[in-house]
């Protein structure tokens, strides 16, 4: 063998094994090495009563209800089904690039009767040969192969992209499971949260008019004036109005409850009207830190590969500058004569192809594609970065939340039973003539606004609970694909 026909093989190995662009290096935003709230959150854990795992956090407020609408969500929400599209979407474009590196074939036949017109000067010549026949057939079947030589690597760059973009819209998809999971339980704690504000608001109408019921008596005997009566008429009235518009976010929630779902507005109304205890925060353990949201929160992990896929399409633009070489080849057999001799000897046919495209004069446009392409990794690195800032300031702000939220929680019991036992002497004192009737009726009024305010306070520290096990990540574990996105950082 010669040394020309050895440097052919050897100078296309070499080529194969080159790709244009620039080879991905996953960047490394600057984090801190630790969560500042995570000493606040460690001394609030001893008021917590059960522990929460981040795989199944909702599991660990103890609140059954809570736990199997989490999990009746992930099985049959809309937004589930949506990013499990998106992800059979990505699918295929993997398998499409994956197709590009691989040679294609294609089988084509066809068969033609015609009838010879003996005008034209073809059919005059062939009508005076003897035993002409107008009538004839063509056959024909051929076998093609083509083959695109990925000699600078553009096919392998939009390979690494397609399947970047796969690894996303994965992630995307347990981003979408962590947020539906999340949502689930928020919405299910506000609810919860709207029907015990109901309850102290009903329980105050009830005392409110058992207070006037009794200015009633004494007015009826002329011992309260009247003046008492349509104070108390007027404070009853008042608190009676808070009750419609808690009533009317109660149905929103459950309504809003239904849609996540999956199920039509007031579907589960029934077993919701029951009245339950807002969820406690349990603890929250493996906080991690801030650069563990890199490799555990999918929304990170989705705009990371985002970024990969940018950076394989700058080669995909950069591929252009070169020579695309291409092979193809044709066997087969045609005959225009009879049926019978298809395939045989004589009618065998057999073509080869080595194709060359070069966008010689086209430079300028190829310019212009690979700056774009390098302005949209640009932009997703500027994405990535700040998502990963953003991530760990959900994190901050959600512990800072839970924990502060417990603390006014606390203080608010412990002023509602003080304003308790007040309004209990300011009545007292009112049906000794002490006090006036204004004093009750403000000492119903604190009491309503601060029993009113700690249960908020408790909703919105289970709520900032939920908050903190999304910003970390739990809620979904990796799968294949998303495992070796992981690994990819």
């Amino acid at each position: 063998m010669s040394q020309r026909t050895l440097a052919l093989p050897l100078l296309l190995s070499l080529l194969a094994g080159c790709a244009a662009g620039p080879d991905y290096v996953r960047p490394a935003p600057t984090l801190p090495d630790r969560f500042i709230g995570e000493t606040a959150l460690g001394q609030r854990s001893a008021t917590a009563t059960a522990n929460a795992e981040l795989v199944a956090w909702w599991t660990g407020f103890g609140d059954a209800q809570l736990a199997r609408y989490v999990e009746l969500a992930l099985t049959q929400n809309l937004d589930l089904a949506q990013a499990s599209a998106r992800v059979a979407q990505a699918r295929a474009g993997l398998g499409a690039a994956n197709a590009a590196l691989l040679p294609s074939g294609t089988l084509n036949g066809q068969a033609a009767r015609a009838y010879q017109s003996v005008e034209t000067p073809l059919g005059q010549v062939l009508n005076s040969q003897p035993g002409f026949d107008r009538y004839g057939n063509a056959n024909e079947a051929n076998l093609g192969a083509s083959w695109e030589l990925d000699l600078f690597g553009g096919l392998r760059r939009g390979r690494e992209a397609a399947l970047a973009d796969y690894q996303a819209s994965e992630a995307g998809a347990a981003a979408t499971r962590l947020a539906v999971a999340a949502q689930t339980a928020d919405i299910y704690i506000t609810l919860r949260g709207l029907q015990a504000r109901l309850d102290v608001a009903r329980r105050q109408v009830a005392t409110q008019q058992d207070l006037l019921s009794k200015i009633n008596l004494l007015y009826g005997k002329g011992l309260a004036a009247e003046l008492q009566l349509r104070q108390a008429e007027g404070a009853l009235a008042q608190v009676r109005a808070s009750v419609p518009v808690l009533e009317a976010g109660e149905a929103a929630a459950m309504n809003a409850l239904d849609v996540m779902l999956g199920a039509a507005p007031g579907a589960h109304r029934a077993e919701l009207a029951a009245a339950g205890v807002i969820p406690v925060a349990p603890r929250i353990g493996a906080t991690g830190s801030p650069g563990d949201l890199l490799r555990r929160r999918p929304d990170l992990i989705a705009a990371e590969r985002r970024l990969a896929a940018s950076n394989a399409r700058i080669g995909v633009a950069m591929a252009e500058y070169y020579p695309k070489l291409s092979l193809g080849g044709t066997i087969g057999s045609a005959t225009s004569v009879a049926s019978g001799h298809l395939f045989t000897g004589g009618a065998s046919q057999a073509a080869a192809l080595l194709g060359l495209r070069w966008r010689l004069f086209d430079f300028g446009r190829i310019d212009a594609q690979i700056a774009l392409a390098k302005g949209q990794d640009a932009e997703l690195l500027a994405a990535y970065r700040l998502a990963a800032l953003r991530a760990t300031e959900d994190v901050e702000n959600a512990f800072s939340a839970l924990v502060k939220r417990e603390e006014q929680a606390a203080l608010l019991a412990q002023g509602e039973a003080s304003l308790g036992r007040a309004r209990g002497a300011s009545f007292a004192a009112y049906q000794r003539g002490v006090v006036s009737l204004i004093a009750v009726l403000q000492a119903d009024e604190s009491l309503l606004r601060v029993a009113d305010a700690r249960v908020q306070a408790q909703t919105e520290s289970a709520r900032a609970a939920v908050s903190a096990f999304k910003a970390l990540g739990g809620g979904w574990q990796a799968g294949p694909v998303e495992a070796v996105a992981i690994r990819s950082q």
